[in-house]
C-alpha cells in the first residue's frame, strides 16, 4: 500500500528511547538511518561526528558493506552546534495511545465528575449518535486524527461509534493522514438508548464483519490500519453478541480485541447483576466468550483482586491505563494498581488518553497524571504500591503501549529492523512563546528530557514520522 520514501533518512544527535519499563536509554551522539521502506537499518550509539559517506554493515546475506552518501539522503541534524551547548533537539519514539474513543473528540472535558453510567447517558450516547451522519463523522474524525498526530501520537487504538459507515470513514482518514491505528466498530445491542444501539446481535455482528472487510480492503497487509473487535463493555452486550464476537476472535486469532474492564464500581455492579453466574469476575466473563486473549486490550483495570490479576496475567492481555479519566469520570478517585502490573513483570502495560473520558488528548498529560496516580496509590496502599517513575511512564507511552497493541515487534523503540515512528522534540525554539521550562547552559540531555516530559507541549514536538513518512 505505502509508497517508498524518495530518499533514505539520516538522523544525527541525541536519541532517547525505552528498552524496558526500568531502562531508559539516552544516547547523546547517535546516528540512525531509515531506508526508503521506512525501516531502521542502522543505529550507531557512538557517532560524535556525522560521517560522509555512512558505511552500512553488510546485511548478513554475504553482501559487502555499503557506502551511503549524505547527498543521497534527507539529513536531520539534531546535535547542538557546539559540544559546550545544551542539547535542545532530540529524537524519541512516537507515542502510542492504547485507549481512545474517536467519536468523543468534540466532547472532551464535558461531564467531569459524573458517575460512568450517568456520563454515558447524559453526555456520550447523545454525542456518539450524531455519527450516524457520515459527513459529520468525516469532519470530526479529520480533526481528531490530525490533532493526535500533532501531539506525537503515531499509533492509536480507536473505538469508533456503533455505526458501520462512520467506522469505515475513521479507517479511511487514518490511512489518508498516515496514522497507525487499530479501528473498531463499537458493539452495543442493549442498555443504551433506542436512538443509539445496534438493532440486534445479528445486525451488530454483520456490521462488524463489514467493517473488518472494509479495513482489509483499504490496507490488505495491515501496514497502517488493522481491525479490532470492540465490545464496548459487557453491560451493553447481550450474551449472543459476546459469543458472536468470540467466534470471530477464534476464527481470527491474530485480530485484536478491546473493551473496558473493572473500570468503576457502578460499572462493575451493573455487570455483576447482568452476569451473576460469573461470580463478579469480568475476567471469567470475557474468558467464557473467548475474548480474553494475548491480543486483548483491557482499558482501565482500576479494581483488580488477586483472581483478576492472575487471570489477566495468564491470558497475556494488555492493560491500557487511563489515569486522567480514572480520576475525573467514573465516580471516585480511581488509582489503578499499575505498580502491581509492573511488579508481576507484565510488559504489556500502556497509557490511554481516553478522549472524552478525560480533559486532555495529550500523551504528555497522561504521563504526568500517571505519576500523580502512582503517588496517590502509594498513599492509598500505605506504601505497598510504590509510585511510578519517569522512565516507567515513558515506557508505557511508547514501547509498552506498542506491546499492548501487539505492535511491539514493529514500533516502540529504535531497534534495527523496526519501522520508524518518531518525534523530533525541540526544547529551545522560540523561547519567548514556549511554556516549557527553559533550557539552561549546564543542562544535560536527561535534564532537558525531564523538562520536556513534565512541562512541554505539542509546540515542542516539531516533526512527527510514521513509517518514515513525515506527518507533522
Amino acid at each position: 500500500m505505502a509508497q517508498p520514501l524518495p530518499r533514505p533518512l539520516v538522523f544525527h544527535g541525541p536519541v532517547i528511547h525505552s528498552l524496558s519499563p526500568t531502562v531508559l536509554e539516552s544516547v547523546p551522539s547517535a546516528l540512525l538511518v531509515v531506508d526508503t521502506t521506512g525501516h531502521i537499518i542502522f543505529f550507531s550509539k557512538d557517532s560524535p561526528t556525522l560521517p560522509d559517506p555512512i558505511i552500512l554493515p553488510n546485511d548478513g546475506n554475504n553482501n559487502n558493506d555499503k557506502a551511503l552518501a549524505l547527498s543521497d539522503c534527507t539529513v536531520h541534524r539534531l546535535a547542538p552546534a557546539s559540544p559546550s551547548q545544551p542539547p535542545t533537539r532530540f529524537l524519541i519514539p512516537g507515542f502510542v495511545d492504547t485507549h481512545n474513543h474517536a467519536p468523543q473528540w468534540a466532547q472532551r472535558g464535558l461531564g467531569q465528575g459524573l458517575h460512568i453510567l450517568d456520563w454515558l447517558e447524559r453526555i456520550t450516547f447523545p454525542n456518539e449518535a450524531r455519527f450516524a451522519d457520515p459527513a459529520y463523522a468525516r469532519r470530526i474524525y479529520t480533526a481528531c486524527v490530525a490533532g493526535f498526530l500533532r501531539q506525537g501520537i503515531t499509533t492509536a487504538s480507536y473505538y469508533g461509534s456503533a455505526h458501520g459507515p462512520a467506522t469505515a470513514v475513521l479507517a479511511d482518514i487514518c490511512v489518508q493522514q498516515g496514522q497507525r491505528a487499530l479501528v473498531g466498530k463499537c458493539n452495543m445491542d442493549r442498555n443504551a438508548p433506542d436512538y443509539y444501539r445496534d438493532a440486534s446481535a445479528e445486525e451488530s455482528l454483520a456490521t462488524t464483519e463489514q467493517c473488518i472487510a472494509h479495513i482489509r480492503a483499504l490496507d490488505p497487509n495491515g501496514e497502517l490500519v488493522q481491525p479490532v473487535l470492540t465490545p464496548r463493555f459487557a453491560i451493553t452486550c447481550t450474551p449472543a453478541l459476546l459469543q458472536g464476537l468470540g467466534d470471530i476472535a477464534a476464527r481470527e486469532p491474530h485480530m485484536a480485541v478491546q473493551t473496558h474492564f473493572n473500570e468503576a464500581k457502578q460499572e462493575m455492579d451493573a455487570t455483576r447483576a447482568l452476569f451473576p453466574h460469573f461470580g463478579g469476575s469480568e475476567a471469567a466473563l470475557y474468558s467464557h466468550y473467548g475474548l480474553l486473549t494475548p491480543r486483548t486490550i483491557l482499558a482501565h483495570c482500576c479494581f483488580m483482586d488477586e483472581r483478576e490479576l492472575d487471570a489477566v496475567g495468564t491470558a497475556g492481555c494488555g492493560v491500557a491505563h487511563c489515569p486522567i479519566s480514572n480520576m475525573t469520570v467514573g465516580g471516585g478517585f480511581m488509582a489503578a494498581p499499575v505498580r502491581q502490573f509492573l511488579h508481576r513483570g507484565w510488559q504489556k502495560v500502556g497509557l490511554g488518553t481516553d478522549s472524552g473520558g478525560g480533559f486532555s488528548s495529550s500523551m504528555l498529560d497522561a504521563m504526568r497524571q500517571a505519576l500523580v496516580a502512582g503517588h496517590a496509590r502509594e498513599v492509598m496502599t500505605e506504601g505497598k504500591d510504590k509510585g511510578l517513575r519517569l522512565e516507567e511512564v515513558f515506557y508505557m507511552a511508547t514501547l509498552g503501549g506498542a506491546r499492548v497493541c501487539s505492535l511491539g515487534d514493529k514500533v516502540g523503540c529504535f531497534e534495527v529492523g523496526k519501522e520508524f515512528d518518531a518525534c523530533v522534540v525541540e526544547s529551545g525554539w522560540n523561547r519567548e512563546q514556549q511554556v516549557m521550562a527553559m533550557v539552561e547552559e549546564e543542562d544535560s540531555l536527561a535534564t532537558v528530557f525531564e523538562k520536556f516530559i513534565m512541562t512541554g507541549d505539542d509546540r515542542n514536538i516539531r516533526r512527527v514520522f510514521v513509517r518514515g513518512r513525515q506527518v507533522k
